[in-house]
């Protein structure tokens, strides 16, 4: 999805703010949602969104969102955002989070939607990693207790981590 930021979109330093942006990654974001579920989705959460680098007046916002994993109804997209100097056609990487959307049907009750079939070495590294940023999403919502969150204790298990200032033995 492309969008050119015009002078309505911007604060005072002629910079994109950070709402508008966040509303252009969900509209694409639940645009990928949808194509994979074939159903109307809702937006059930966003991971933590850092603003890294300013997108400014009359560059376009370039968004690409893609469905990481399903779960039973709900899906985890990634969306990697660039500023594109209209111009040059030169991009920097500004921002990336990760949107849950839920599938639903006419009355609003969560559906079904259908498995993700990673097929590159890419899509399998976000399809698990998926499953563990799941987990931390229900149990820092307090819907799961982190002793039963066994995908992301094994990888925290698994990484070396020594606490700063402490030399290593």
């Amino acid at each position: 999805m492309n969008e050119l930021v015009l002078p309505n979109d911007t604060n005072t330093l002629g910079n994109l703010m950070g709402g508008r942006l966040l509303h252009f990654m969900d509209v694409c974001a639940a645009i990928a949602a949808q194509r994979h579920s074939h159903r109307t989705v809702v937006t059930a959460s966003v991971d933590s969104v850092d603003f890294r680098a300013a997108v400014r007046l009359g560059e376009v916002v370039v968004l690409e969102a893609a469905v990481t994993r399903a779960f039973t109804t709900s899906m985890e997209v990634a969306i990697e955002v660039w500023a594109e100097d209209n111009g040059t056609g030169e991009r920097r990487h500004c921002n990336r989070a990760f949107f849950t959307f839920v599938a639903v049907d006419q009355s609003g009750r969560p559906i079904p939607v259908a498995p993700v079939a990673p097929e590159t070495d890419d899509e399998r590294a976000r399809y698990e990693a998926a499953a563990r940023r799941r987990e931390l999403r229900l149990v820092l919502a307090g819907r799961l207790r982190l002793e039963d969150a066994d995908g992301l204790r094994e990888h925290l298990d698994g990484l070396a981590l020594d606490p700063p200032g402490e030399p290593e033995r």
